[in-house]
């Protein structure tokens, strides 16, 4: 089993920390060969290098960008993927009922079952959660620059980064297409899960399902300001299919073309730029990961 953490972070990971972890796996029964990446490269090539040496499984351990990135390596390796949640949010891993503590994660590792979940890709780019165009990759590149060369924390960087975006509130002008149907609009965001996002309510932001074979396309038009947070408000009180300026889509494929030469496309969080049109498709069943067993096993 490789075992490959994201350790670009400082969060005090050293090669006493890796025995010691390499300890925790062995309790459980795995002999795990773990590598503390710097950045994303490292990890990509941490993950090539397991491949090639015929790891059976290939573990990630970080945040939702970690998964990305090792998944992209593993995605038709013919490994199976391996989650250990050490990032913030940890979305991928919530919403496959897999433990965020990390002798639970390692113990669900050792005596789980392997499912199939679908995988989201984008110009030949994957995603396990989600990609988004408009507000949130313009976010996300301000909150970098703000923590380079401001030396700002993540959370303080995200927030001034948020203000700025919505002072400039820039729209997109887009045009969907899905099957033989196509939809103009001009958006300030068009967000694309793999599969159902809740979208309303308490649980807003969870998938029930990774296996579906859709992709969900939320899209809001025109709202000023206001009528954004208009539209947070419809959310969080169960009103939101009924707002006439939010558009909710599924489909298996789906084509965004643009004005545009380039576009910065969000996926899982992290920013890249991209020539349109952005061809978007689900891989249903493409990625194997192990999960909890569930209770009647």
């Amino acid at each position: 089993m490789a075992v490959i953490v994201n350790a670009s972070a400082g969060a005090g990971y050293h090669p006493g920390w890796r025995e010691s972890l390499a300890a925790r796996f062995a309790s459980y029964g795995l002999n795990a060969e773990i590598t503390l990446a710097e950045d994303a490269n490292h990890m990509m090539e941490a993950a090539r290098s397991a491949v090639a040496r015929g790891a059976q499984v290939v573990v990630a351990g970080g945040g939702d960008g970690t998964m990305n990135a090792v998944a992209s390596i593993v995605l038709d390796s013919g490994a199976v993927f391996g989650v250990l949640p050490m990032g913030t949010l940890n979305h991928f891993a919530r919403d496959l009922g897999i433990p965020l503590q990390l002798d639970a994660a390692i113990a669900t590792l050792a005596s789980g079952r392997i499912t199939r979940v679908d995988v989201g890709e984008v110009n030949g780019r994957i995603f396990l959660n989600n990609s988004s165009l408009g507000l949130y990759p313009d976010i996300v590149r301000d909150r970098q620059r703000q923590q380079r060369r401001l030396g700002r924390g993540k959370w303080t960087a995200f927030g001034w980064a948020t203000l700025a975006a919505l002072r400039r509130y820039p729209f997109l002008s887009v045009r969907l297409t899905m099957g033989t149907a196509g939809h103009a609009r001009r958006t300030p965001f068009v967000f694309i899960g793999n599969n159902e996002y809740q979208m309303q309510g308490f649980n807003i932001g969870e998938r029930m399902r990774m296996d579906g074979g859709q992709l969900s396309v939320y899209v809001a038009q025109r709202p000023t300001r206001w009528g954004l947070l208009r539209l947070a408000l419809r959310a969080l009180f169960g009103r939101l299919r009924q707002a006439r300026e939010f558009d909710i889509f599924q489909a298996a494929e789906l084509a965004v073309e643009t004005r545009h030469r380039r576009m910065r496309v969000a996926t899982d969080g992290e920013v890249t730029v991209m020539a349109p049109p952005l061809r978007y498709r689900i891989r249903p069943a493409a990625l194997p990961v192990i999960v909890p067993r569930q209770k009647e096993e």
